[in-house]
């Protein structure tokens, strides 16, 4: 296992664990950082969605930064374990974790997200899978990040504002067009 660390808000400098997962690639610190300094540190009422979890990193780091309420999906038992794990040590959060795919996944009485997290598995078109499910979770003026293995300029009908690399990595800012 390892460790990833949260970069702001009410927790930073708290540490998650990571556990060893085929895949599992938790977004690095100066890419977060980067991320929430595009959106602004303050995310104060907020919903969010972290549709590929993980590590859970991209979710807690919301809801560190303020957002009222943060849904975190993963489909791996193992992953979602550790995930909960974290979680307990995160008293009063925000955040509620699902155990199911993306696909499935379907919002508390029918809850729309003004901020969604996609970091998923590469090499699975994942991105232009979960395209078509953005606008049932989205709500109109929503922002949607995505990492992705190569540079994207849109998503169905979400163009990129902002991009970035770092390393392997391509990580993108969207919005509904």
């Amino acid at each position: 296992m390892s460790q990833i660390r949260i970069t702001g808000g009410e927790w930073r400098s708290r540490r998650l664990q990571v556990t060893d997962a085929p895949g599992l690639r938790p977004t690095p610190d100066r890419v977060r950082e980067t991320l929430f300094n595009w959106l602004g540190h303050d995310l104060s009422g907020l919903s969010c969605l972290d549709l590929f979890a993980g590590s859970g990193v991209l979710g807690i780091e919301a809801a560190s930064r303020g957002a009222s309420y943060v849904a975190c999906v993963e489909q791996s038992r193992h992953v979602f374990h550790t995930l909960k794990k974290n979680l307990d040590n995160f008293a009063g959060a925000r955040i509620q974790l699902f155990l199911c795919d993306a696909l499935e996944f379907i919002p508390p009485t029918g809850k729309r997200f003004d901020l969604l997290f996609l970091d998923p598995p590469y090499g699975q078109g994942w991105p232009a899978r979960i395209a078509p499910r953005l606008d049932e979770l989205a709500t109109p003026a929503a922002h949607l990040y995505v990492e992705a293995e190569a540079p994207l300029t849109q998503l169905g009908r979400w163009s990129v504002r902002k991009a970035g690399q770092a390393g392997q990595v391509y990580f993108h800012l969207l919005e509904a067009t």
